[in-house]
């Protein structure tokens, strides 16, 4: 995978107090919160979802860019470069809108296997 495992294992550790499941996705890594992605990583950073609410918020954090994915913009998506997202206190302040954000979404329901 490219990504920046030591940014990965900064993130598992801010979300240590939390039921998070990691899953491949987007050529990274995403961690998920009742089924909904909190935050990831890519081969240039991390991503947070913090939602069009708090993406105001979220661009005032030295570094922190709207998250494209080639030419499209992601609505609710923060990017923040590698060499951002290794400093505690930006990350962890995007994670904790992250964490707002994906707490006031209702717990997704696993779909039943084809069959």
């Amino acid at each position: 995978m490219a990504f920046d495992h030591d940014i990965a294992d900064l993130l598992r550790a801010d979300l240590a107090g939390h039921q998070v499941a990691e899953q491949r996705m987007f050529g990274g890594l995403a961690f998920m919160l009742n089924g909904h992605m909190v935050c990831g990583m890519h081969k240039g950073g991390a991503m947070f979802r913090v939602g069009k609410e708090r993406t105001a918020a979220a661009l005032a954090v030295p570094g922190a860019g709207q998250m494209m994915m080639k030419t499209r913009t992601m609505p609710g998506m923060i990017d923040l470069a590698s060499a951002h997202a290794h400093d505690d206190a930006r990350r962890k302040c995007l994670l904790t809108l992250a964490l707002a954000a994906v707490a006031a979404l209702p717990p997704k329901v696993a779909k039943p296997a084809k069959g």
